[in-house]
């Protein structure tokens, strides 16, 4: 089974036409287990997993599969995602660009921790490799091509808090549309690209509300409308 994508995503689409980069993506059915955040953010229901073609069956069966598969055998599951990563920068050295990989696309496994049968991750065997992910974990300690933008939800106090000192980028998905700053930095598109790594530094990276998110109630999706009222 092929774990990573290239080419079936709109954003990271968008992003590789400006001839840099080519992205390679992977998405599995978020769980309580992969996702271990979840339900103190309070994330789950909307999370970006049914938005799209994630609202068909054959994909959340696709994704449910590639979940399965990481339980069973944590390391060959690495091993798999070395091979395809291989292809995938053939397929970037070919095309005379450098090749970014996320590996949480639906999901929120710590991957630094995950070693193949060569006891190496995926970052050690592929130094250069540009990783990215979105995460609910600010305090990972991750190697320097591994690049992480927290995410935000004022679902639980506590998170949010920790969040707010984190120095990492931090995502807020936000309803309808962005604010100009929130939480004291300024807030910039982030669904023009997907290449969070070439975002500035210590700013808010602003995500419009997608799929069930557009109907989220718990704190996870920020209202642009109730921050301007105070």
């Amino acid at each position: 089974m092929k774990y990573l994508a290239i080419g079936n995503n709109a954003k990271t689409v968008k992003s590789d036409k400006g001839g840099e980069y080519l992205t390679a993506i992977m998405y599995m059915r978020p769980a309580i287990d992969l996702c271990p955040m979840s339900e103190r953010a309070a994330c789950l229901s909307g999370c970006l997993n049914t938005a799209g073609r994630g609202a068909m069956s054959t994909i959340q069966e696709a994704r449910e599969r590639k979940s399965a598969a990481f339980r069973a055998d944590p390391v060959a599951f690495v091993d798999q995602l070395a091979s395809d990563i291989s292809k995938a920068q053939k397929r970037a050295n070919k095309k005379g660009v450098k090749l970014s990989v996320r590996l949480n696309g639906t999901s929120d496994i710590a991957w630094e921790n995950q070693a193949g049968s060569c006891g190496r991750n995926l970052m050690a065997q592929f130094p250069d490799v540009q990783f990215y992910d979105y995460t609910k974990l600010p305090g990972r300690k991750v190697p320097a091509n591994y690049h992480l933008t927290v995410s935000y939800s004022a679902a639980n106090k506590a998170y949010a808090e920790k969040v707010k000192k984190s120095s990492h980028n931090i995502a807020v998905v936000f309803r309808d549309r962005l604010p100009a700053s929130f939480l004291g930095r300024k807030v910039i598109d982030g669904d023009k690209t997907d290449l969070r790594f070439i975002d500035p530094c210590e700013v808010v990276v602003g995500l419009k509300a997608k799929g069930k998110a557009r109907h989220d109630q718990s704190g996870f999706v920020i209202d642009p409308d109730i921050i301007a009222a105070g």
